[in-house]
């Protein structure tokens, strides 16, 4: 005890504590540094409160994946969403291109129509004109009607020479003469179908106007047991009108009206001391069914718009008749008119 070092930090104390110091001091071992490993899973216990986590965080998982998934559709489905908008837009593109298109050539057939009805309106004027040039070329012929074949011989001329003053009493002065004569159509050898009619043209339209004028007021005429008719020469599109005026004739006589035929084509009208003249048959045939309908004033201005004014005028042919004849030209002659 002598040769060892007195511990100064023990001194002070009872005898007591320093000797169960000095017994710990000696008796304590050297702490050992040891390493810790994690157990295994399958050694290492589970809890309740680890089981709910990992159901909570699977649970948690799939909503992820799920909403992962409906993400990639969306993005899918805005893929496609956009290649269908640019589709669209290029056919938009290519619709408004075609609809240009079509606008332009809307445009030149609305001017192409416009022009076709400025060249119908020419046309119907220009063939009112040709109508009215043959028949002024033919105003000085007379169409006789019923001569049987080959009464005339050998000399056409000198046979209506003589008949002509015959069948209508007239005394010619200066004597007929004639430009040309033939009967219209190819020789009949069968003498039973109806005779061709012998078209005549003179050489003064005074004795033209007598013999038409004598064949209206006396004729029919007769040669033996054949019946004679003398007629004005006119044109195809005249004659069709002039016989779709004449089958109204019946109309108008049921109706109690004064009519005439006239030239150019059309037709007068009088009642109660009022004449109207209608250069379509269409407009007669419309005025005659009115009354049909109702009691209609012959003077009211609701009459059909093709007639010439209240007092009736015999004008000759004029540029306003010309204008009037238009709608006229393309009417369909009716069945069965009168010749």
């Amino acid at each position: 005890m002598s040769g060892s070092k007195p511990n100064h930090k023990l001194a002070g104390k009872p005898a007591r504590q320093l000797l169960f110091s000095e017994a710990l001091h000696q008796k304590r071992p050297t702490p050992m540094t040891t390493e810790t490993y994690p157990s295994s899973p399958s050694t290492q216990p589970v809890t309740t409160s680890d089981k709910g986590q990992s159901t909570t965080t699977e649970r948690i998982l799939h909503k992820i994946t799920a909403v992962r998934q409906r993400i990639e559709g969306i993005d899918a489905s805005i893929s496609s969403l956009t290649l269908e908008t640019k589709s669209m837009r290029l056919d938009i593109a290519s619709f408004q291109t075609r609809v240009t298109g079509l606008e332009h050539r809307m445009g030149s057939l609305e001017t192409q129509v416009a022009t076709s009805q400025d060249r119908d309106q020419d046309l119907l004027y220009l063939k009112s004109k040709l109508t009215d040039l043959e028949d002024r070329s033919r105003r000085d012929n007379i169409c006789l009607l019923g001569i049987p074949e080959n009464e005339e011989g050998t000399d056409i001329q000198a046979f209506l020479s003589s008949t002509l003053p015959k069948l209508t009493s007239l005394n010619f002065d200066p004597p007929l003469e004639f430009q040309r004569i033939h009967r219209v159509g190819p020789k009949r050898s069968d003498t039973s179908l109806r005779p061709r009619p012998i078209i005549a043209s003179l050489l003064h339209h005074n004795q033209t106007r007598q013999i038409l004028q004598t064949a209206r007021n006396q004729g029919p005429f007769r040669i033996g047991q054949h019946e004679i008719r003398i007629t004005a020469d006119y044109s195809k599109d005249t004659n069709e009108r002039r016989k779709a005026f004449l089958a109204l004739r019946p109309r108008l006589r049921q109706l109690e009206m004064k009519y005439g035929l006239l030239d150019p084509p059309r037709m007068w009208v009088t009642k109660n001391g009022v004449s109207r003249d209608f250069y379509n048959p269409e407009d007669l045939k419309l005025f005659l069914d009115s009354f049909h309908r109702q009691p209609m004033d012959f003077t009211s201005t609701s009459c059909p718009l093709d007639v010439s004014g209240v007092k009736r005028t015999t004008e000759p042919f004029s540029q306003d008749w010309r204008m009037k004849a238009l709608s006229a030209l393309t009417l369909t002659p009716a069945k069965g008119a009168e010749p």
